[in-house]
């Protein structure tokens, strides 16, 4: 699948926009690239989020922040505001309310 392919969501798309600008600051190809990486990351959290829910009985909002803290950095390396992203598609596959979560 060639990158022109991929449709991107406007979520995503603002992470690489500065302050009253409209173009973003990184290339279409770099942006697909990390949307791809993020989405895939969303898919495969969405079992280990749920083991987590039952296993220490905590939280959904809980769960999704230690999964976001667990993706800054470290190996796959995502931005702060990727990370969050990853943690809000995760709310939303899994069908969980993260309104307000990284407000």
């Amino acid at each position: 699948m060639s990158d022109s392919q991929i449709e991107i969501p406007e979520s995503f798309i603002r992470l690489y926009l500065d302050p009253g600008r409209i173009k973003p600051r990184e290339s279409r190809a770099f942006i697909a690239q990390r949307y791809d990486l993020c989405e895939d990351m969303a898919q495969m959290l969405m079992d280990p989020a749920r083991d987590t829910l039952w296993q220490l009985s905590i939280t959904e909002w809980d769960v999704l922040q230690r999964m976001q803290q667990g993706l800054i950095g470290g190996e796959v390396n995502l931005s702060l505001a990727e990370s969050q992203w990853v943690a809000q598609r995760l709310a939303e596959l899994l069908g969980w309310n993260a309104d307000g979560l990284f407000d």
